[in-house]
């Protein structure tokens, strides 16, 4: 899937879509590819730099793109999402812009209610793990699914 078909499921546009290509994904997990994290353009860059906080980003916008393919609403659009928690992050690297390209986003379901979703989400650079964490996300009310 190309960085069209992704822009195409979620709601972030132009250089805020942060996801170049999805190389794979199953029931329970997809996983992205980037090189935005090397981009002076980048929305997420501060004072020169990208930290590797970003991290939350990359990680919520892979959940958005695994929900949208799994569970698209009654019209074909992705029921929209909202981060209601972020826990257990770990880094090991402090900032991602000096990084080489071809960054890897796993994203991985852990749970998932009518309106909440968690998932696992973990970055890599050629098999080295630089960081990870967990997201609680709050899906919008369906507006037909809830007057029935």
């Amino acid at each position: 899937m190309d960085r069209a078909q992704i822009l195409a499921l979620l709601p972030h546009a132009g250089h805020m879509c942060l996801l170049d290509r999805a190389i794979r994904w199953s029931e329970i997990e997809v996983e992205c590819r980037t090189d935005s994290h090397r981009d002076p353009a980048h929305p997420l860059w501060r004072d020169g730099q990208l930290s590797a906080i970003a991290l939350i980003e990359y990680g919520a916008q892979a959940a958005a793109l695994h929900s949208a393919l799994q569970a698209p609403s009654e019209d074909g659009r992705p029921r929209a999402g909202m981060i209601v928690a972020v826990r257990d992050c770990e880094w090991q690297v402090e900032r991602l812009d000096d990084l080489p390209p071809g960054m890897e986003i796993l994203a991985r379901r852990e749970a998932a209610t009518a309106d909440a979703l968690t998932y696992r989400f973990e970055a890599l650079q050629s098999g080295r793990v630089l960081g990870s964490g967990r997201l609680t996300i709050r899906l919008e009310i369906d507006a037909r699914s809830a007057h029935r």
